[in-house]
């Protein structure tokens, strides 16, 4: 068998999903010096070192100047349209990035005033005509990072309080004039300087780093080797390495795309050679990416959002997230098993798979580093400088393994590439915070759970359903992050204080359904980023991901209808709802693919398959929801009609293979 090799390299396929333009070479030092001072801000910020206190000894102050530092990389970055990528830089770029510095700066100087003097209500006319600069600015800067359905959500929304005494019914307002909502937009604490770029200076900046600096040290391809090291030579093998790899790289990198990149470009060849097609290697990945993001410890920049929102520790997050994370693993681990038992799928040859010692002596401080994390995060509850320890520890072992030594090459790389993910991350939230901005600003935050539980006659399911539908309609259309501060604003308090459901969990059902956006056509961020390195469909892998994803589908409404799946509960009941909910998620998970552990292949002909299928799915699902609340049936009475359809999906399937097998020696 030949090796497929990507169509791309892994820079080129990165730069080309994500529309970043090559800097000319004056200006490539930028990136790299904007990340240092930004390092240097934000250490000085947390550790309190005393070294800027002109632009960190102010809370709102330091959080201006990681707006101004970052905004105006947007501009050279990222072109005014997609099919400017390979064209230089245009003059008005240049222009729009001077102009952002500026007014940027302008707002850095003047902190102090805008806070003491109370600017977001009354401020002098520069300060004002500055606020419009400023409004206009982070709006194009969003269209430019993040696409052009947050531009217009956040723009429409950051324009209601304008016109808020004449829109119609539930969401009318008392207005506010032009200057009155500029002000309010860039000096107040709630819109651009709202909890979205709080959680992201005071949390996200320092997992970012720790992030990047893992990949480019060797990160994913150490998880990766360590991964066909174990996993390599078992059925489907290549595939179940990129859960594997993909699941550890991406609870420490946070970001989908990356995840892709970094352990798709090794592991989707792989699947190819042991003979998976290219929209299945490229779906395999896309779920393995998507759900690395949903794993602890570290989940991505909304899951440090959300523990802005909820006033919690950000370990509480991670812990809630532990279940949910292993039943989706779990679920696209026996999908991958029975397909490649169901289709005779082999693993590699074990000669051509490297040592597990050998990979351990090559890369323990990885692992080691790992556990520092979790520690801090978990034990000592030291968030947000964590990934600083973590980081400065990695960098020490790192210089220290000649498998991986850095040269000055990788610094400014690893520099340049953390800046790009700061410019992007900076313009979504700012663009956001505006739209959070507005519903404070009207008052509409406080109403609007309100008009939600009207809507749904008060019926709790029908509000999880609307939640869903809302939750995935946007992360389609903006970024996981985007629409979860949006959801977060108008629909977790509905679905809280109208159906009495528990806070932790409705966060985190919005946050998984937005996260559904990146498996699910007709977007489908991360299958694309696979179909890419795959040189396969994107809508065909779309498709694929979305098959193998499907159990995240409904994992959200059994941890909301019982919080026991979020460590919320007694530790009995926890084990107790945990364990059913696996034996529910495998039959659910080998029922979609027709091949069941223990049992085999469910059916032979379309009739048969349909029919064994569908009952061992009805079982599966009944096994994993929980009885009681909102569920007409005890836990019991489910385990009973589990049982019921179970039983007899199992008896058909072994008539079936009987048959087949007596119908093939007649034949022989």
């Amino acid at each position: 068998m030949t090796t497929d090799t990507p169509p791309a390299s892994t820079p080129q396929v990165k730069e080309k999903i994500s529309q970043i333009r090559e800097l000319p070479a004056p200006l490539r030092w930028v990136p790299a010096t904007v990340t240092v001072l930004l390092m240097m801000m934000t250490l000085d910020y947390l550790f309190n070192l005393g070294w800027l206190t002109f632009v960190t000894g102010l809370e709102t102050q330091f959080y201006y100047a990681v707006v101004a530092l970052l905004l105006p990389l947007v501009f050279l970055l990222w072109p005014m349209r997609s099919s400017q990528q390979e064209q230089s830089i245009p003059w008005y770029d240049y222009l729009l990035s001077a102009a952002t510095l500026i007014v940027g700066g302008y707002f850095v100087y003047n902190a102090v005033p805008i806070l003491e003097r109370g600017w977001a209500f009354a401020a002098p006319d520069i300060a004002i005509y500055a606020s419009y600069a400023y409004w206009v600015l982070i709006i194009e800067a969003a269209r430019r990072a993040g696409g052009l359905p947050i531009a217009i959500i956040a723009g429409l929304f950051s324009l209601y309080p304008l016109v808020a005494d004449i829109v119609p019914g539930p969401i009318q307002a008392f207005p506010s004039s032009l200057s009155e909502t500029a002000m309010y937009h860039t000096m107040s604490t709630e819109s651009i300087m709202g909890v979205p770029l709080q959680a992201f200076a005071g949390l996200v900046i320092g997992f970012l780093v720790f992030g990047v600096v893992l990949q480019k040290s060797g990160g994913g391809k150490f998880f990766i080797n360590l991964a066909f090291a174990l996993l390599g030579h078992v059925r489907g093998g290549p595939a179940k390495v990129s859960i594997f790899s993909s699941g550890l790289m991406g609870s420490m990198s946070g970001s989908v795309i990356s995840n892709v990149l970094t352990t798709g470009v090794l592991s989707i060849p792989a699947m190819r050679r042991i003979g998976m097609s290219r929209s299945f290697a490229g779906g395999v990945e896309a779920c393995a990416s998507t759900g690395g993001v949903l794993m602890p410890p570290v989940m991505g920049a909304t899951a440090f959002v959300m523990a802005m929102f909820l006033d919690v520790p950000y370990s509480t997050i991670a812990l809630a997230a532990v279940i949910p994370s292993i039943l989706y693993f779990l679920g696209l681990f026996i999908q991958i098993d029975a397909y490649a038992a169901r289709n005779d799928i082999k693993g590699l040859p074990a000669v051509e798979l490297p040592s597990v010692w050998q990979t351990l002596k090559e890369g323990w401080y990885f692992i080691f580093v790992f556990g520092l994390l979790v520690w801090m995060l978990l034990v000592m509850q030291r968030e947000a400088v964590a990934p600083f320890y973590a980081t400065a520890l990695l960098l020490v072992l790192n210089q220290l393994s000649k498998h991986n030594r850095w040269g000055w090459k990788d610094v400014t790389e690893t520099l340049s590439s953390a800046a790009k993910l700061f410019a992007e991350l900076i313009a979504i939230l700012a663009g956001v915070g505006m739209l959070v901005g507005a519903l404070s600003m009207t008052g509409l935050s406080g109403t609007i759970a309100n008009d939600f539980i009207n809507i749904a006659g008060g019926s709790v399911p029908l509000l999880l359903l609307m939640g869903a539908a809302t939750s995935f309609v946007l992360g389609i259309g903006m970024t996981v992050t985007a629409a979860y501060i949006f959801l977060a604003v108008a629909l977790a308090p509905a679905l809280i204080q109208g159906g009495g459901l528990d806070p932790m969990a409705v966060h985190m059902f919005i946050l998984y359904w937005g996260m559904l956006s990146f498996i699910t056509p007709p977007v489908a961020l991360g299958a694309f980023a696979a179909a890419t390195v795959a040189g396969a469909r994107p809508m065909e892998t779309g498709l694929q991901a979305m098959r193998l994803g499907s159990v995240i589908y409904f994992i959200p409404f059994l941890f909301v209808l019982n919080p026991a799946l979020i460590m919320q509960g007694e530790p009995l009941m926890i084990v107790a709802v945990f364990i059913q909910a696996v034996i529910g998620i495998i039959l659910f998970a080998s029922a979609m693919q027709g091949y069941l552990m223990g049992v085999g292949r469910l059916g032979y002909g379309a009739l048969q398959e349909i029919v064994i299928r569908a009952l061992v799915l009805i079982a599966g699902l009944l096994l994993a929801l929980p009885g009681g609340g909102m569920v007409p049936f005890s836990q019991w009475e489910l385990i009973g009609l589990a049982a019921a359809a179970l039983l007899p999906g199992v008896a058909l399937a072994r008539l079936s293979q009987r048959h087949h097998q007596r119908s093939l020696t007649a034949n022989a």
